[in-house]
């Protein structure tokens, strides 16, 4: 078992985001998180990458224990993870950008440009190498964010709606390339709203509703979840495809 959450809960006040949370993740896994809005994954997700202290529970990772650790050990440890709104340095080259990641394992500047220049090969920026990260659109931003944690070196990437704003052609670059990470070894936690990308990618996924996980399974299974259906779904999921 690489990733192991059990028990978690977040608190914000007298407001539980997140209640009694479990979920554990073998490596080579892809799964994939889901819920309405406000039901409380995203803090469930924070809590797995370091950003949010559980107010109870524990998240321990190959065995060590992370749940009260800073976001740059579980980075250490060999989590990474990506932002909704990607966190760039607007006026350093994209070049620059991902080498900022890679300094995380390389501590001379050679080694971190030779791993960020692996890294942009692999994600498809290595010609916008030299641009200014500002001037990049949406799709572009996105693999930038992809690009600065796989410069990480992780062993499993937490990717945030990763794909939001994407156009449909634009979603199925990024599937390609989310498969070719994982094809490199690399596990993947992905919070998503797009359900066509999760019925896809995820083997297995994780419903959230309330701060409750309410359902668990194989994607083909969890959409068929009467639960599932009316929390998040919606009754006429059978009828449509996209975004739910």
């Amino acid at each position: 078992m690489l990733l192991e959450a059990k028990g978690v809960s977040r608190a914000f006040g007298s407001f539980f985001a997140v209640r009694n949370a479990d979920l554990t993740v073998n490596e080579g896994e892809i799964i994939g998180l889901i819920g309405p809005n406000g039901a409380g994954k995203s803090t469930f997700f924070n809590c797995l990458a370091g950003d949010v202290v559980p107010t109870a529970g524990t998240v321990s990772f190959d065995g060590v224990d992370l749940t009260r650790a800073s976001p740059d050990v579980h980075a250490r440890a060999g989590i990474g993870r990506t932002f909704q709104v990607p966190a760039t340095f607007e006026d350093m080259s994209v070049l620059e950008n991902v080498e900022v990641g890679a300094y995380l394992r390389h501590a001379h500047r050679s080694d971190a440009r030779r791993r960020a220049l692996e890294v942009l090969e692999i994600t498809g920026l290595s010609n916008v190498r030299h641009q200014r990260a500002r001037i990049l659109g949406t799709p572009g931003r996105k693999r930038l964010e992809i690009a600065r944690v796989l410069a990480l070196q992780p062993r499993l990437m937490l990717l945030d709606e990763a794909l939001a704003g994407l156009t449909p052609v634009e979603i199925r670059r990024a599937v390609e390339l989310l498969r070719t990470i994982h094809g490199m070894g690399i596990t993947l936690v992905i919070v998503e709203h797009i359900m066509e990308v999760i019925m896809t990618l995820a083997a297995r996924v994780i419903v959230f509703n309330q701060g409750h996980v309410i359902a668990q399974g194989k994607p083909e299974d969890v959409v068929k979840d009467e639960g599932v259906i009316e929390a998040y779904l919606g009754r006429n999921h059978g009828k449509r495809r996209g975004r739910a």
